[in-house]
């Protein structure tokens, strides 16, 4: 979540509102319920391209008048994997971000509403939601991220962008995507106060009844970012598994 008085254009401000907003404890916190505890099939190998979605999306019917829930799916059991290629998750030229996050590690990316949001890394899709459920009156917490995208990298780590506008036809649970492949498009739906960014939180992929407090962010992402703009493939892996280690996947925010 950033600030309401941040405008696209006033760069200047992103940093200072950034770091005096409160609200971000709650803030860009992330959407959807975390996966379920029950078990549920390892995602199949299918790759989903521009032209042949990899499975079908899914729309609330005209007779129901509760939307769907958000999809999940459990990491799979696959063995990470080193070397993989990284990429910045907005593609567009005009991006900005701040290196520091209000209340927990993320980062706010700031880029037009419309721009593409893309896959980190080669991985499976994890978790999607594709309606927007928050409310300011509502729970702040689990459903802070309107529209958003999980994706189970590869490498065992769990890229998240919320607040997206739209997320891409074919994007699903258990879909394979490669690097740089659009997941959705950069917006303002949770609580982005009308400001069009993407929350871009890394975490491992824990499974657990609803992890939005582990998905929204664990680890500061800047200086992957920073490598990522520059072509670089810095990994962030690492870090993530010595957090995991260090705190388990945390039951409660």
């Amino acid at each position: 979540m950033v600030s309401p008085t941040i405008s696209r254009r006033a760069r200047p401000a992103y940093p200072i509102l950034l770091l005096l907003a409160p609200v971000l404890a709650a803030g860009c916190a992330t959407t959807r319920p975390g996966v379920p505890d029950g078990a549920a099939p390892t995602p199949p190998a299918v790759w989903a391209t521009a032209d042949q979605p990899g499975s079908p999306s899914q729309s609330p019917s005209a007779t129901d008048p509760s939307p769907p829930a958000p999809s999940s799916a459990r990491p799979s059991a696959t063995a990470p994997r080193t070397g993989l290629k990284h990429v910045f998750p907005v593609r567009a030229d005009d991006v900005d971000y701040h290196p520091t996050h209000g209340a927990y590690p993320a980062t706010d990316l700031f880029a037009d509403c419309g721009e593409p949001f893309v896959a980190v890394t080669d991985g499976t899709v994890l978790e999607v939601s594709r309606v927007d459920r928050y409310r300011k009156r509502g729970p702040q917490g689990p459903d802070n991220g309107g529209l958003s995208v999980a994706l189970l990298g590869d490498d065992g780590v769990r890229y998240y962008g919320s607040h997206l506008s739209a997320v891409t036809g074919g994007v699903d649970v258990g879909v394979r995507v490669r690097a740089g492949q659009q997941l959705g498009k950069v917006g303002r739906t949770g609580n982005a106060n009308n400001v069009c960014h993407v929350h871009f939180g890394i975490s491992p992929g824990c499974a657990g009844k609803d992890g939005w407090w582990i998905r929204r962010g664990v680890i500061w992402p800047a200086r992957y970012l920073d490598s990522w703009r520059r072509g670089g493939n810095k990994e962030p892996a690492a870090e993530v598994t010595a957090w995991q280690r260090r705190h388990g996947c945390p039951k409660a925010p």
